[in-house]
């Protein structure tokens, strides 16, 4: 490919570590914003048919992670939308240049601690935290993350905010369509 990529669609990406809400207030914001939710691992389950967690398992991360680049690639189809992907998405420089610059990428912020909290009994379904202390290993995701979240647009901290606080500055930060 050559020459200048095109703009592609306005998305507002949410990032943050499994629990910081990316599904939860990106829903409430696109039905405030009247704009439709993509979660992105969601996505990508149904179009192959098995879970996150078993394409973890049976094909690795590595490959998980192609599936994601493809599914990222997927978005310049979609009109604006709010866009919920994995908590690693972010580390692939990859994944942000298929959305940029028109998209505005979004880090909610929250402590391994509350996260672990928030996901409860759910905590089963995530094929990174299933084994070990998961407080623990969110710390490990985040300190290794950390420094690409950092590079999101904006940062919005999901623990000092209500939740109506969060999806009105989710609202406040959506590129105009």
């Amino acid at each position: 490919m050559t020459g200048t990529p095109s703009p592609g669609p306005a998305h507002l990406i949410l990032i943050g570590l499994p629990g910081a809400g990316k599904s939860t207030h990106g829903r409430r914001a696109a039905k405030q914003l009247d704009r439709p939710f993509i979660d992105l691992d969601k996505r990508i389950a149904t179009t192959h048919g098995r879970s996150v967690a078993n394409i973890f398992a049976e094909d690795g991360e590595a490959a998980f992670r192609a599936l994601e680049r493809e599914a990222t690639a997927s978005l310049a189809l979609e009109p604006p939308s709010i866009v919920a992907p994995g908590g690693g998405w972010m580390l692939s420089p990859e994944n942000v240049a298929l959305v940029k610059p028109s998209s505005t990428i979004v880090w909610l912020m929250v402590s391994p601690a509350a996260a672990v909290s928030r996901m409860g009994v759910r905590i089963a379904l995530r094929p990174l935290l299933r084994s070990g202390n998961p407080v623990r290993t969110l710390e490990g995701l985040l300190e290794k993350r950390r420094q690409r979240y950092a590079e999101a647009d904006a940062i919005v901290d999901t623990e000092t905010l209500s939740w109506q606080g969060v999806v009105d500055a989710l609202v406040a930060l959506a590129p105009p369509i």
